[in-house]
């Protein structure tokens, strides 16, 4: 389920310190300048045991002629149509303003749920100067103060109860068909590579109402393999968006990613790994999902002996510290390495959903307790005394511990880097709960 929220405004009314707080990291950059936000953030947040992806807008300006502030528009009309929830950001010191104005003209235009957060409520003065907010007509208002974060919780709430809820994913999850998401920036091969595993030239282009596809999605059913694959790249020209293509792509790749099992993220190998690269990477990590590098274009890079082994070292150490994922170099057009590439896939899907029994995940992981103790805290020797896998469709742990708050992130490193040596979770994220026995 993909279900995400979009924070728009004016600029400078506290966009991105309530995104930080939210994410809980600082993520965007904020500075009084207006304007920082140039390039979009994304990320995932979580409230009372619901995840969302969220969207950092840039500050909006109606009718601009500066060249960034256009850019900026686009990508908030995008974000109003792609969003489940629109949080509209107004600043009570300012009171209200010609943009704020504009900025809701354009929301009562938008079937969405809208809700009006006032920020910088901090006292009871500015609580009452924030009533005339009213009048800009929205039924959802909510008064709160994005850096020390009070009122922000009511808000939360408001948005957790229109996010359905996960349906109890049974364990029939196992025998469905693995889901293929191939994920990457614009113009790296994502469509080609699709054709090229299919066969056949396939793009949907469509003009009619009602048939956006947020993905397309093929299924595939060749070699005895049986999967399906979703090409984020299947976007549709929408008459009431041009769109800014990255922006655009990036938001289809988050939802394409909470459909997913797998991710093949795709790279240009002229290009390298870029800081969006990252973004994505890290993003479909914290979704828990499995995931196969691909390194297109490969054909057109000139060649030493050992110029794959060195490119996959500096590769690792950029995805660090998860860098235990498969690195494939591939050329689409050349077809060099694509079925390996599926291949690696289907591996990994079936490494996610890898269930270890109770008895060999003990006697391995206390064995390796042994081998290596937890450090003593405050005098007190941590034990760990029994592991059992999760039900959950990412490989999740539970260690039991007399300590289990004490037990910090080296150990938990040594532990996971110990799992994944006996049992293989290449590509895949790994989690790990200590609780109290």
């Amino acid at each position: 389920m993909s279900f995400t929220v979009a924070i728009t405004g004016r600029p400078n009314v506290g966009k991105s310190t309530f995104f930080n707080r939210l994410l809980e990291q600082r993520k965007a950059i904020v500075d009084d300048v207006s304007g920082v936000t140039r390039d979009r953030q994304y990320g995932v947040a979580e409230w009372i045991g619901k995840s969302f992806n969220v969207i950092d807008t840039g500050g909006f300006v109606a009718d601009s002629e500066d060249i960034f502030e256009k850019e900026i528009a686009k990508q908030v009309r995008i974000a109003i149509e792609e969003a489940n929830v629109i949080v509209f950001m107004v600043d009570v010191s300012t009171g209200i303003t010609q943009l704020d104005e504009s900025m809701a003209d354009l929301l009562r235009r938008s079937d969405k749920p809208v809700f009006l957060v006032v920020n910088k409520v901090d006292n009871h003065s500015r609580l009452l100067e924030a009533n005339e907010f009213y009048s800009l007509g929205f039924e959802h208002i909510f008064f709160l103060s994005s850096i020390s974060g009070s009122g922000t919780g009511e808000l939360l709430d408001a948005i957790a109860q229109l996010i359905p809820d996960e349906t109890k994913e049974v364990e029939v999850h196992a025998s469905l068909i693995p889901k293929i998401a191939i994920i990457g920036q614009p113009n790296v091969g994502k469509s080609s590579l699709l054709n090229a595993l299919i066969g056949k030239e396939r793009t949907i282009v469509s003009d009619i109402a009602g048939t956006t596809r947020d993905t397309i999605h093929t299924h595939y059913n060749l070699y005895n393999k049986e999967f399906i694959l979703i090409d984020t790249a299947g976007i549709r020209k929408k008459t009431k968006v041009h769109e800014d293509l990255e922006f655009y792509s990036v938001i289809r790749a988050i939802k394409a990613m909470d459909e997913a099992d797998v991710c093949l993220l795709l790279l240009d190998a002229g290009k390298g790994i870029t800081a969006q690269d990252l973004a994505i990477f890290s993003l479909a990590i914290k979704k828990g999902k499995g995931i196969v590098v691909l390194v297109n274009k490969w054909d057109l890079i000139e060649k030493e002996t050992n110029t794959a082994r060195d490119y996959e070292k500096l590769l690792k150490q950029k995805l660090s510290p998860f860098s235990d994922v498969p690195i494939i170099f591939i050329s689409v057009t050349e077809k060099q390495r694509i079925f390996k590439s599926i291949e690696s896939a289907l591996k990994v899907y079936e490494s996610r959903s890898r269930k270890i029994p109770t008895s060999k995940l003990n006697e391995i992981m206390l064995k390796a307790v042994e081998q290596y103790h937890p450090p003593v805290v405050r005098g007190n020797a941590i034990k760990i005394k029994y592991v059992t896998q999760l039900p959950t469709h990412t490989p999740s742990f539970a260690f039991f511990s007399n300590y289990p708050d004490d037990i910090k992130t080296p150990y938990r490193n040594y532990l996971e880097n110990k799992l994944r040596e006996h049992f293989d979770f290449t590509g895949v994220p790994v989690r790990i709960f200590f609780r109290k026995k």
